[in-house]
């Protein structure tokens, strides 16, 4: 009899046990969405300063301290178990400032490099010396066929023509896009620097295999207090939001 209640017991937590890995596969992509699209954090001037400040000092000192990394070869696909750890270790992301596509629906906060917790929540630079404003700004981004979130409205909805801001949260950088063009996954050279003042939008094409490249030229330099309003407003509430 109790032999018989234990084997019950078993098989009843064995059944349980495969219907909740049932539906974490089920819902694995909704949640994995909604963990990233909740990702809302303010972005500061002081945040960004204190970042910069941090990554110079951990360079004088690299033995001892992690500097962002910029090593393409680790970045790993988006899955579930990624998206969760990135939420919680998401105050290794070190800002650099926000990125806003009115048109396209992409406003989101840029992280220094391209760690794995970087990316699953934000856009990330792609050279330690890359400046806002000054030649080549290059940026790199998860395309989560989702059309809402991180790179995905890149892939769906950002054309030529279209409007790109940068802020640093000291100044506003307004770029108008140019070039939409897909490229070899390798081509690292498109993020060199460039003597015009550029930015490169990075993410991947509908295989995964290849890359979306959205390049757009630097037209009008404004401090963010005298920007116009509605990206003034954009920029100082949280990103996602």
């Amino acid at each position: 009899m109790k032999k018989q209640f234990i084997k019950k017991g078993v098989t009843g937590f064995i059944f349980g046990l495969l219907a909740i890995i049932a539906l974490i596969m089920i819902f694995n992509k909704p949640i994995k969405n909604k963990v990233v699209a909740t990702y809302q954090p303010k972005v500061t001037r002081q945040a960004v300063v204190a970042a910069s400040k941090k990554e110079t000092a951990n360079k004088k000192h690299r033995q001892r301290f992690k500097t962002a990394s910029y090593n393409f070869k680790k970045v790993k696909p988006l899955d579930f178990g990624t998206v969760v750890s990135s939420r919680i270790h998401s105050r290794q992301i070190a800002p650099a400032g926000q990125i806003l596509v009115p048109q396209s629906g992409i406003h989101l906060p840029i992280g220094l490099g391209v760690s794995n917790t970087t990316l699953a929540l934000a856009a990330g630079t792609m050279r330690p010396d890359q400046q806002m404003g000054r030649g080549n700004y290059p940026l790199a981004g998860h395309h989560m066929t989702d059309p809402k979130i991180l790179f995905g409205p890149l892939y769906f909805k950002t054309r030529i023509g279209q409007s790109v801001y940068l802020t640093d949260m000291k100044s506003v950088y307004q770029y108008q896009v140019y070039q939409r063009v897909f490229i070899a996954a390798d081509r690292v050279d498109v993020i060199n620097q460039t003597k015009q003042p550029i930015v490169t939008l990075i993410t991947c094409d509908a295989t995964g295999k290849g890359r979306l490249m959205i390049r757009g030229r630097l037209v009008k330099t404004t401090p963010l207090k005298r920007t116009d309003s509605k990206i003034k407003r954009a920029f100082l509430r949280p990103v996602n939001s």
